[in-house]
């Protein structure tokens, strides 16, 4: 089987993953990658990620890591064995969205990111899990980690992205496309549409999830990478 590669989103790291991780690990080489943190866009970091491990690749990525995903297939689409993709999009940036992450880099800059990241993480959240307080915090500590910097950086990448839309139809390797029934900050239009657009994709909605879908449902999110892995091994 090919390596498997777990992508985390903005600002978070392997923590996104404690509960995959195990589950994975025990029948898979798998490794999480950190280029998002130590490049400034999305086509480095892809490079970077196709440098960093070799051979064939099974990307599984969240969020921005899902674009990352996106961004590596279309460097070296010859190297991608199959994409998971988890609370993502295909899309750029809208100007509203511009707006409020610029503002929010203001923010960052001086020095309030805790307020503004406690403020918004509920929006992370189904609304069965936004009011679970350890799970909150745990995030937003988790993000925290990372520092005003990379939140920055991570940021401006994503703002800075291309529109991958006219390109999916070009992807011909599997894709799992996974949204949460309640996700706020890439609502299901989005995986619907890579799912339009992909030959190969197929769509999953996590039922009683927002966008954070490792956390809220991780027994449900094992299962199904862990057959998903299965159905590929049987067609390699």
């Amino acid at each position: 089987m090919a390596q498997i590669v777990l992508l985390p989103g903005l600002a978070c790291d392997d923590a996104l993953w404690r509960d995959q991780l195990p589950a994975l690990a025990a029948k898979h080489r798998v490794t999480v990658s950190d280029v998002h943190a130590r490049h400034a866009s999305l086509p480095e970091m892809a490079r970077a990620l196709l440098r960093e491990n070799d051979g064939e690749l099974v990307l599984i990525g969240s969020s921005m890591g899902g674009m990352l995903a996106l961004h590596a297939h279309r460097e070296a689409p010859h190297r991608v064995r199959a994409m998971a993709l988890l609370s993502t999009t295909a899309q750029p940036d809208t100007p509203e969205l511009i707006k409020l992450r610029s503002e929010a880099i203001v923010e960052f800059e001086q020095g309030r990111a805790e307020a503004v990241l406690r403020a918004n993480a509920v929006f992370a959240f189904h609304p069965d899990h936004s009011a679970d307080q350890a799970m909150v915090a745990r995030y937003v500590d988790a993000v925290l980690r990372a520092g005003a910097q990379q939140l920055i950086a991570q940021n401006r990448a994503v703002m800075a992205r291309a529109d991958m839309r006219p390109w999916l139809a070009n992807v011909r390797c599997p894709v799992l496309v996974a949204c949460g029934d309640s996700d706020l900050l890439t609502p299901i239009a989005h995986s619907r549409e890579i799912v339009r657009a992909v030959p190969q994709a197929r769509l999953e909605v996590i039922p009683k999830a927002g966008h954070l879908m490792t956390w809220e449902q991780p027994g449900y999110i094992n299962t199904l990478l862990l057959q998903w892995i299965a159905a590929l091994e049987h067609t390699a």
